[in-house]
Formats: structure tokens, sequence, C-alpha cells
């Protein structure tokens, strides 16, 4: 993965809320990380690599799972479409 320095960040929440996230979803810092990252991405603040190493994902599909199961849309229009087929065509023998 990426080997660039990571930034610690705190935020403060009520402990009570806190309990009730952890109850309802697990580690809160974990939780915390996914949600923003799943708004950087939706708001294309942040590509899919990005999210990929943000989470410590393993490869593109894992992404691709991660934002399906989270109901987001992946940012992939004509024009990555057709990078995908001039690549495909490069790659295929005729």
């Amino acid at each position: 993965m990426n080997e660039e320095k990571k930034r610690t960040i705190a935020i403060e929440i009520p402990e009570a809320i806190a309990r009730d996230i952890e109850e309802n979803w697990g580690n809160i810092e974990r939780r915390t990380l996914e949600a923003l990252a799943v708004e950087g991405y939706r708001t294309q603040v942040f590509s899919a690599g990005q999210v990929r190493w943000m989470l410590d994902l393993v490869g593109c599909y894992e992404v691709d799972r991660f934002l399906k199961e989270r109901k987001v849309d992946l940012n992939y229009d004509e024009a990555d479409l057709e990078r995908d087929l001039q690549v495909l065509n490069k790659l295929t023998p005729e």
C-alpha cells in the first residue's frame, strides 16, 4: 500500500452515542473512517484508489463490493468505458 504518512484526527461525541454506535455497528473508529470514505467517494472528493488506501482494502473488487454494500454508485462514465475498451482492444489479438 501507499507509504505516505497518515494523520490522526479526533472527534468528540457524547459517550451515550458512542456506546449506541458500538453496540449497533461495532468498532466506532472503523465505522467513522468508512463513513468518511463513502461520503468522499459519493461526492467525488476521493477516488476508488483513495478509498482502497484509506480502508486498507486488497483490490478494486473489494472496493467495488464495499461501495455496493453501502448502495453507492460507482463513478464510472462513458469516458472510463471508452478507455477500458481501448485497453481491451490493445490486449485482445485480432
